[in-house]
């Protein structure tokens, strides 16, 4: 018998083959790590051995690094160093009621045994013995412009809060203010921990202030207690140790904290039309401060330089004489004049340079509107061709019984007069049995814009080639469906254009020609060129004025660059004496408030087109509406601007979608016209308290409640701030040639559906209305497309062509655009606002 074999049967008869394993070579994989990033070209492939650094090269690296931060760390700190070192300014603001800046200065003295006077509002200059450093104390009280006046010129600030009292509206306002303004080093301090009861309750109260002020500053290690010796000289230790991080915005420009400023004393501050010359003191921070650049004093304005001359802490302590002596001598002991590059106080361009024949401009583009037949779609004028073969109609003599081709033929001579010839006139000429319109009916007083003439024609539509229009009986619009049609569509403004943005209705009596004459079509938003000659009539008077940058970029660079170069060095005590400076202002001046100058760079006087981002807080009650009055702080600025708002982001044809309202939460292009700011500087948005809407969801019973609580428990004035924050932003780029278009969308309702081919009413109500803007192309809610294809009747209906079936349900929109001019702004002076 034969030996058993093991025999094994295979389970499947399936070869399974090495699975292909791309990781990184398939296009899908390659466009998920590139998210969109342009691939840049790779340098010449290195060995392993040319990858590795030896370790030479890491220690000359490492000690490069080192030398270089030892370098960067000198040139700040130097201007601190010696006898005659600039101080450390130091902000103090308080954010609750009970506490004070100037108890808080009095409290880091005393831990120092220093008896010097502090002011309740104002500077206070101390001199550190133990560390050799000098601080400056800039106290403010509880209001908002004065704590960002003294937070923009200061190296580090000073947060005073309350163990008692939480922050208020007022303190958080403050607080979020000087937050997104742009800060240096922050500290935090606490008054009156030593008054809570029960001792073991004060831990708990300063976890919970460093919990509440590291949501708005995260880097926050510690709070203070003014109250403890110990705690109070190590906020001074860090507040003369510690490198100042400055802002950004700022150290790309000189700047300086006003100590002195003296007056014209021969010329009386009555007269408010007095101008004179002005002496302000300080210390040079930031860049190089030149006299051929103009200069802004706080809320005063920009002025021009006439010399820059020494102030040493010592010469100006002995007294007015020798100071006097200085002025009159300005020539010898100048640190810098200005030359023949100085910057003048001209914001638009002279009119000599932009001279342009603008009547015949006018009139060339008055004259083709009026020659047009219909509608301009992106950069043509797009029209039937029965309009484009519209011209002025001669009549001409022909013989009885020639045909309308033969007559093509003849030249119309003049001399030919023979009794077989008739009058025969083109189709398109004016029938002479016709009616004019002053004999249809009267002529509207106002004028014919709007005004549709009564048809004196039949309703019955020609011969067509779709079906179902050769007997179209026209339907006019019944005025109660109408209505109702538009109530179903109509809601309150701001939540309408939420809804339904852009959307616009026009009444049966007006025409759609006229009243849209400065619209256009564009296929696509984004891509679609923009002929900017059309719109050369309505362009402001000042817009070719205007400052025109066509490489920003380059520009700004060059302008930073050119800081470094010339005039006085920071560190030194300085006279800056100003030109033609309104003496008006000394009557609201006051030495106790915070006075700052900052050196403009170049151009920044002129007037530009200018847009900045704004993000509307969550916190706003309702939209915002566009062209609403607002003031904004950018750097050292502060104006009151009317912005248009327009849709953000950059497109191929530069054109921008103007948005109606801002929404909580969103952000928006805000864009008028005022002098350049260069770089990216933050932007402040503030609203007056009395003119902020109430919340739309309050009901009219809670309103009640809320003001008879209001009534019983009235808070008092000091707690609701006369300004609220309602949005943040930053510069960008300046454009003139930035296209804001404003939209408006046109909106149909299918009135019978024959798959694709629809019968629209009530976007239109005359056929020549129709004809105008037949070229537009059609949308719907649900993205279908299509194109207008006749006209049928009198009325405004109108078949269109779709490309795929149209509901009931859909309404149909057509899109046209014009462009939008943003607004001057007008800077604040000081006392304007308060």
């Amino acid at each position: 018998m034969p030996a058993l074999v093991d025999h094994h049967h295979r389970n499947t008869t399936k070869v399974s083959n090495k699975s292909f394993k791309p990781r990184f070579t398939s296009k899908s994989a390659l466009k998920d790590r590139s998210k969109g990033k342009l691939s840049t070209e790779k340098g010449p492939r290195k060995t392993r051995y040319q990858e590795v650094m030896s370790k030479f090269d890491r220690r000359n690296q490492a000690k490069q690094r080192k030398l270089n931060k030892a370098k960067e760390h000198a040139q700040t700190t130097q201007i601190f160093q010696g006898r005659d070192g600039a101080p450390r300014n130091v902000a103090v603001v308080p954010l609750c009621e009970p506490a004070t800046a100037a108890g808080a200065v009095r409290s880091l003295n005393k831990s120092l045994d220093i008896e010097d006077d502090v002011p309740e509002e104002g500077r206070a200059r101390i001199h550190i013995d133990r560390f050799k450093q000098k601080l400056s104390y800039t106290t403010v009280k509880r209001e908002l412009l004065s704590a960002l006046d003294a937070c923009r010129a200061a190296d580090y600030v000073l947060l005073i809060l309350s163990a008692e009292e939480e922050v208020d509206a007022v303190g958080d306002l403050i607080l979020r203010s000087i937050e997104s303004q742009g800060i240096s080093n922050v500290y935090t301090a606490v008054q009156g921990l030593d008054k809570v009861e029960p001792s073991k309750r004060r831990t708990q109260v300063l976890a919970s202030l460093k919990s509440y002020i590291t949501h708005f500053f995260p880097d926050q290690e510690r709070v203070f207690s003014l109250e403890s010796v110990q705690e109070g000289q190590n906020l001074i230790r860090s507040l003369c140790t510690t490198t100042p991080k400055g802002i950004r915005w700022r150290e790309e420009r000189s700047w300086m904290q006003v100590d002195e400023v003296e007056w014209p004393s021969d010329i009386p501050n009555t007269d408010p039309n007095a101008i004179g010359d002005v002496v302000i003191t300080g210390v040079v921070r930031g860049k190089n401060l030149k006299a051929d650049r103009l200069i802004q004093v706080g809320d005063w304005g920009d002025f021009r330089i006439s010399a820059i001359t020494a102030a040493p802490v010592e010469q100006a302590r002995k007294g007015k004489d020798h100071v006097m002596a200085v002025d009159n001598n300005q020539a010898e002991n100048a640190l810098d004049l200005p030359t023949g590059d100085q910057d003048t106080l001209e914001d638009l361009a002279p009119e000599e340079a932009v001279m342009e024949d603008i009547e015949a401009t006018t009139m060339a583009a008055s004259t083709m509107a009026s020659d047009r037949k219909g509608v301009l779609l992106d950069d043509q004028h797009y029209y039937s061709d029965d309009a484009a073969e519209e011209v002025e109609a001669i009549p001409k003599r022909v013989p009885h019984g020639t045909s309308k081709y033969q007559s093509a033929w003849y030249l119309g001579d003049a001399s030919d007069s023979g009794s077989d010839m008739e009058d025969m006139d083109d189709d398109n000429a004016m029938d002479d049995d016709v009616p004019m319109l002053s004999e249809a009916g009267p002529v509207p007083a106002d004028g014919m814009e709007g005004f549709v003439a009564p048809s004196l024609h039949g309703t019955e539509a020609a011969p067509s080639e779709y079906p179902q229009s050769e007997m179209f009986d026209d339907v006019a619009p019944d005025d109660a469906d109408l209505t109702a049609y538009r109530e179903r569509r109509n809601a309150e403004d701001a939540e309408d254009d939420l809804k339904f943005p852009d959307e616009v209705e026009l009444q049966p009596n007006v025409n759609a020609r006229e009243r849209l004459a400065r619209y256009r079509g564009l296929k696509s938003l984004r891509t679609s060129p923009w002929d900017t000659e059309e719109d050369r009539p309505y362009m402001p008077l000042d817009w070719a004025r205007l400052l025109d940058i066509s490489d920003y970029k380059g520009a700004r660079s060059r302008v930073i660059r050119e800081a470094f170069i010339g005039g006085v060095k920071p560190g030194l005590r300085v006279a800056v004496h100003l030109k033609s400076v309104p003496l008006s202002f000394q009557q609201s001046y006051s030495s106790s408030q915070p006075l700052a100058a900052f050196s403009l760079l170049r151009h920044e006087h002129k007037r530009t087109a200018v847009n900045v981002s704004l993000s509307l807080s969550s916190e706003y009650p309702a939209p915002l509406k566009s062209k609403d009055e607002l003031i904004l702080q950018v750097g050292p600025r502060r104006m009151i601007i009317n912005p248009l708002f327009s849709q953000l982001g950059n497109t191929p044809n530069d054109v921008h979608k103007f948005d109606r309202y801002l929404h909580p939460g969103r952000t928006v292009v805000a864009s008028f016209t005022a002098p350049l700011t260069w770089g990216s500087v933050p932007a402040l948005f503030f609203k007056k308290t009395s003119t902020i809407p109430k919340r739309a969801d309050d009901d009219d019973e809670e309103s009640v409640v809320n003001a008879n609580e209001m009534d019983t428990d009235a808070a008092p004035p000091s707690l609701t701030p006369a300004l609220s924050l309602i949005g943040h932003g930053t510069t960008l780029a300046p454009s003139t040639s930035r296209i804001i278009a404003k939209r408006i969308v046109l909106t149909g309702e299918p009135f019978k559906i024959n798959r694709r081919l629809v019968t629209i009413r009530y976007m239109f109500f005359t056929a020549e209305d129709v004809a105008w803007f037949k070229a537009l192309p059609l949308w719907t809610n649900r993205g279908r497309q299509g194109t207008i294809k006749e006209s049928l009747g009198t009325h405004g209906y109108f078949k269109a062509m779709f490309d795929s079936k149209v509901g009931l349900q859909d309404a149909v929109g057509v899109s046209l655009y014009k462009r939008v001019w943003p607004r001057s702004a007008r800077l604040i002076k000081a006392g304007e606002l308060f």
